[in-house]
C-alpha cells in the first residue's frame, strides 16, 4: 500500500496521540485544514482511519475526531508476528508454559543489562526516565514522557512492536513492568495505568518518585 509522506505523517500523529480533529492535525503538521481533509478522505477510503464524534464540547457543533482503524494500526510494524507466535505455541506445547516464562525472563535480563549500561550515568530520576523513553523508541515503542501536575511522570508507549507475542504469552507484559521497576526501583515505583491488551490504545506507566 503506497502512502504519501503527508499521509504517513498523519497516521503517525494518530498513532502517537490518539483521536484528533482536523484543526489539531493541521496545526501539528503545518498543513492547511483543506489538505488534511483530503488526505483523511483518501485514508478513510482505503480503511486506515475512521471518524467519531466527540460530544464533550460545551458549545458549538460536536467535534469530529479522526482515529486509526485496526488496519491503520497494522501499518506500524509488529516484528515477525506470525513466525514468533507459532514459535511460542511450539515451545508451550513441547516444553510447557513454565519453560516459556523462563525464556521470556532470560530475554528480559539481557535487555535490562543493555539498558543499565545506557542509564548508568543518569542519577536524576527525570533524566533516567527520558533516557529510558529514548531506548524504548529506539526499540520500536514510540515512547514519550510527560511530567504530571502531581510532580510524577507518565511513560507512554504508543506502539507495541511485539503485541502478537504479548497476546500469545502475557508474561511479556509482566516482564516489561518488572523491567521498568528494576531500572527505576531505587528512585521510584512504577504502576501500569493503561494497557493495550485490555482495550486501551497504548500502554502507559505512572512513575512515582520515592525520594
Amino acid at each position: 500500500m503506497h502512502l504519501s509522506a503527508s499521509q504517513q505523517n498523519i497516521l503517525g500523529q494518530l498513532k502517537q496521540h490518539g483521536g484528533q480533529s482536523v484543526k489539531v492535525l493541521a496545526r501539528r503538521l503545518d498543513m492547511t485544514t483543506m489538505g488534511i481533509r483530503q488526505h483523511l478522505a483518501d485514508l478513510l477510503h482505503i480503511g486506515l482511519v475512521t471518524t467519531s464524534v466527540e460530544t464533550r464540547q460545551t458549545r458549538g457543533r460536536p467535534l469530529h475526531l479522526w482515529e486509526l482503524t485496526e488496519l491503520g494500526h497494522s501499518q506500524f510494524p509488529d516484528s515477525h508476528r506470525e513466525e514468533s507466535c507459532e514459535l511460542i505455541e511450539v515451545i508451550r506445547e513441547k516444553l510447557g508454559g513454565a519453560v516459556l516464562d523462563d525464556l521470556v525472563d532470560l530475554r528480559n535480563e539481557k535487555l535490562a543489562d543493555q539498558y543499565r549500561r545506557f542509564l548508568a550515568d543518569k542519577s536524576d530520576l527525570g533524566e533516567r526516565i527520558r533516557a529510558l523513553a529514548s531506548l524504548r523508541t529506539r526499540d520500536g515503542y514510540m515512547a514519550e514522557v510527560r511530567f504530571l501536575p502531581d510532580q510524577n511522570w507518565l511513560l507512554i508507549e504508543n506502539h507495541c512492536p511485539i503485541v502478537g507475542l504479548a497476546q500469545s504469552c502475557n508474561h511479556y507484559c509482566r516482564a516489561e513492568l518488572e523491567l521498568f521497576q528494576n531500572l527505576l526501583g531505587d528512585l521510584a515505583t512504577v504502576v501500569r495505568t493503561e494497557y493495550l491488551l485490555e482495550g486501551n490504545r497504548r500502554c502507559a506507566y505512572k512513575i512515582v518518585r520515592l525520594r
